[in-house]
């Protein structure tokens, strides 16, 4: 989600974001099951890669990595909310709803108003494994149901009503052949 601008970032640590199109998008992720050395590794990736994009949120399916983790940033884009990564993400409640603009680094350049809950209970690990149970809102609750999305094979055009997709075919079909 997002397009906040440039931070440092360590090179080697930056993975390709796979677009519309590709398989992996579609395939729901592995729980992760190793709080490790590897783990750690890729939350720094997803990390340097989502402000490298730039973005405010990155799940391991847009990395090519069918692992449940994702991390977010909206502050980072002036949004408020924290700097977070989310490990085997269970959304446990909602409440409310609003609509508001999104966008997504694996859909370039599409954007759209999306109905989500403004308010949701999260159980998750963080990368050492340690469980965590918080209510988010606002932009925060977004962006972790977006992310939280790609882990199950979803994008954010999926929530759209099918005369917006059919308006939104060509640029769909035409990012896909991009890539």
């Amino acid at each position: 989600m997002g397009q906040p601008t440039g931070q440092d970032t360590d090179q080697e640590q930056l993975r390709r974001i796979v677009v519309y199109g590709h398989p992996t998008l579609r395939r729901i992720a592995a729980p992760v099951t190793e709080f490790d050395d590897a783990l750690r590794a890729l939350v720094g990736q997803l990390f340097a890669t989502m402000y490298e994009a730039p973005g405010i949120g990155l799940a391991g399916p847009q990395i090519n990595e069918l692992q449940r983790v994702f991390v977010v940033d909206p502050s980072y884009a002036d949004r408020g909310g924290a700097r977070l990564a989310m490990v085997n993400p269970e959304i446990l409640e909602s409440s409310g709803l609003e609509t508001f603009e999104e966008g997504c680094l694996s859909v370039p350049g599409v954007f759209a108003d999306i109905k989500r809950p403004e308010k949701i209970l999260v159980r998750y690990f963080d990368g050492q494994g340690k469980q965590h149970e918080e209510e988010f809102d606002d932009i925060m609750a977004r962006v972790i149901q977006h992310e939280n999305d790609h882990l199950d094979g979803k994008l954010f055009v999926d929530h759209l009503s099918p005369m917006r997709r059919t308006l939104l075919r060509k640029r769909l079909r035409e990012i896909e052949a991009e890539s």
